[in-house]
């Protein structure tokens, strides 16, 4: 059955439990209206490590330490699109999956914009700890800014 309502979805993973209970359900909505899907991770903005008082040589260089870190970072955005990537596939979704680097929530809006989407879907809250404070946070920042549809997964 296709949709004029919803033709283009994003699903904002962060590789949380609640991101994938999130992509659950829009992997399933993406089904029932034949939408395209889009698995976005986004890269959070680091301050530069000499912001943190680590010594840079010379100075503004990146470091082995951060461009590890961010390589990491990297690695782990590419995991958790791959997660949803296997169960979009398993469900028979096509699935285009993105990362971008910035502010969570900006970035969400931004690529919502920029491609026409029509439903922003997210989880609640993010991992733990701090994370979680800021993943509840960037929900409620799209929530209140994106000119979309979002649907948030408890």
């Amino acid at each position: 059955m296709q949709s004029e309502m919803y033709k283009k979805i994003v699903i904002a993973t962060d590789g949380s439990e609640n991101a994938k209970k999130a992509a659950s359900s829009a992997i399933e909505m993406a089904k029932m209206t034949g939408a395209k899907l889009f698995a976005l991770n986004v890269l959070p903005y680091i301050p530069h490590f000499s912001y943190f008082g680590v010594p840079m040589d010379p100075p503004k260089a990146v470091s082995l330490e951060e461009k590890e870190f961010q390589e990491r970072l990297e690695e782990d955005g590419q995991r958790n699109l791959d997660v949803v990537k296997d169960m979009a596939e398993k469900a028979g979704v096509e699935v285009e999956t993105v990362m971008v680097k910035g502010h969570p929530g900006s970035e969400i809006i931004s690529f919502s914009e920029k491609n026409d989407i029509d439903l922003i879907v997210m989880g609640t809250l993010g991992r733990s700890g701090i994370d979680r404070i800021i993943m509840g946070s960037v929900a409620v920042d799209v929530v209140r800014h994106a000119k979309t549809r979002v649907m948030i997964v408890k």
